[in-house]
């Protein structure tokens, strides 16, 4: 497979041709912001947060999804950039009710070490306070879609790993929600394996081990690279 040489954040960098300016940038420890990728499943530039300037074109572009090219100027940190995922966080926070000092994710949530990160002490926009539902219907998790900022992990990971495809996403803008199956409870859910997959990729609060209060809920993201390694090199196959 080739090899191109590219130039990020005025850092000579390598990566194989058809590579991510995203993953290529990672390798080198360029990160970039995201709340929507996840190693081990498939990027779908849901966020928005991973745009990057590269040089002679006049738009961002989403890291996840543009591959690298040979002699590429890619800069992931300037002003420009700054105020846009700035913007793009606010946005998130204003559209559901991101109550952090209520929410089992507090301290473990993505979206709010980015606010933090980000420098956001406050948003410029009216809150929208839209009224929505808190889906308890499963035995073991919980649904909030209060906190779901709709990176599609959930959906991604249940048909990519687990292959039961039980979430999906129902509506348009931002009336746009998670749903599993057809729209049943989650704890009415025929197709679900009650494998968790799900509720450990979540960036915040929204999917969530029932019986965790304020602050208790963390995540394992070992199991996924495990997992894609495994399948990878075939270590279940007898």
């Amino acid at each position: 497979m080739n090899v191109n040489t590219l130039q990020i954040d005025r850092k000579m960098v390598t990566g194989r041709e058809g590579d991510a300016i995203f993953a290529v940038a990672w390798e080198h420890g360029i990160h970039i912001p995201r709340l929507c990728h996840i190693g081990g499943l498939s990027d779908v530039g849901a966020c928005r947060l991973c745009m990057v300037e590269i040089e002679g074109q006049k738009r961002l572009q989403a890291s996840c999804l543009t591959p690298i090219q040979e002699g590429m100027v890619v800069r992931t940190d300037t002003p420009r950039l700054r105020q846009h995922r700035k913007l793009i966080v606010e946005l998130l926070l204003a559209e559901r009710n991101h109550i952090c000092s209520v929410c089992v994710a507090d301290g473990a949530c993505e979206l709010q070490s980015l606010a933090a990160a980000l420098g956001i002490d406050h948003v410029r926009f009216r809150y929208r306070f839209p009224t929505l539902p808190v889906d308890t219907s499963h035995e073991r998790f919980g649904l909030d879609h209060n906190r779901c900022i709709l990176c599609t992990r959930c959906v991604r990971v249940c048909d990519e790993i687990e292959g039961a495809h039980t979430w999906d996403v129902c509506g348009r803008g931002a009336n746009s929600l998670i749903i599993s199956d057809l729209g049943e409870p989650w704890g009415e859910s025929e197709s679900c394996t009650s494998c968790g997959k799900c509720v450990q990729v979540c960036p915040t609060g929204a999917l969530f081990d029932k019986g965790k209060t304020i602050a208790e809920m963390r995540r394992d993201r070992g199991f996924l690279k495990y997992i894609v390694t495994a399948r990878k090199e075939k270590q279940w196959i007898g």
